[in-house]
């Protein structure tokens, strides 16, 4: 009788990514979980996804994320792969994160350099999509979930605890929607 079992699931912290420099070139490739450990500086895509509606996807992390583990964030996404585009993650990320397998290609709004406060570091390409289907959010990413008007999220951006990538994101969002960027 043949073995049956599958192969563990690739860990995350194993994931292979570009590591870039200050200007966003490639600079080497590490896993991610090295990338962590050491604060080199990589890639990442956040995508706001808003319903037909114009409510934001407001979700909290699960307790089991690498980094940022059962904080709120307004945005899907996550790190580009090595080799990979910011405009492929992106899609990538937020129809995996969303459960909406035919999302359509979320439309680039600007990039920025993240430097938190612990020495982390990434590029950074923020992106918003509209989907009116349903949603089904990956229970590994996904601990809770809910779409919520711009008036509600200004609501709770004092009250719940946020990534803070995802802040600075929607910060310098809002700041570009007022044209004070």
């Amino acid at each position: 009788m043949s073995d049956q079992r599958q192969p563990p699931a690739p860990s995350p912290a194993d994931e292979v990514l570009d590591i870039v420099d200050a200007r966003d070139q490639v600079v080497g490739q590490a896993p991610r979980g090295e990338a962590y450990a050491r604060g080199l500086r990589h890639r990442c895509v956040f995508v706001l996804a808003r319903d037909g509606a114009g409510r934001i996807f407001v979700h909290r992390r699960t307790p089991g994320k690498l980094v940022f583990p059962s904080r709120y964030d307004m945005f899907v996404g996550g790190v580009v792969a090595a080799g990979e585009s910011y405009d492929e993650a992106a899609l990538r990320e937020a129809r995996e994160e969303l459960g909406a397998p035919g999302l359509p290609a979320p439309t680039p709004l600007f990039r920025f350099l993240y430097e938190g406060p612990e020495g982390q570091s990434w590029w950074s390409a923020v992106y918003e999509v509209r989907w009116d289907g349903p949603v089904e959010p990956q229970v590994e990413e996904v601990a809770w979930h809910t779409f919520l008007s711009e008036a509600e999220v200004a609501a709770r951006l004092g009250e719940w605890e946020w990534v803070p990538d995802g802040f600075e994101a929607y910060r310098l969002l809002r700041e570009r929607a007022a044209g004070r960027a």
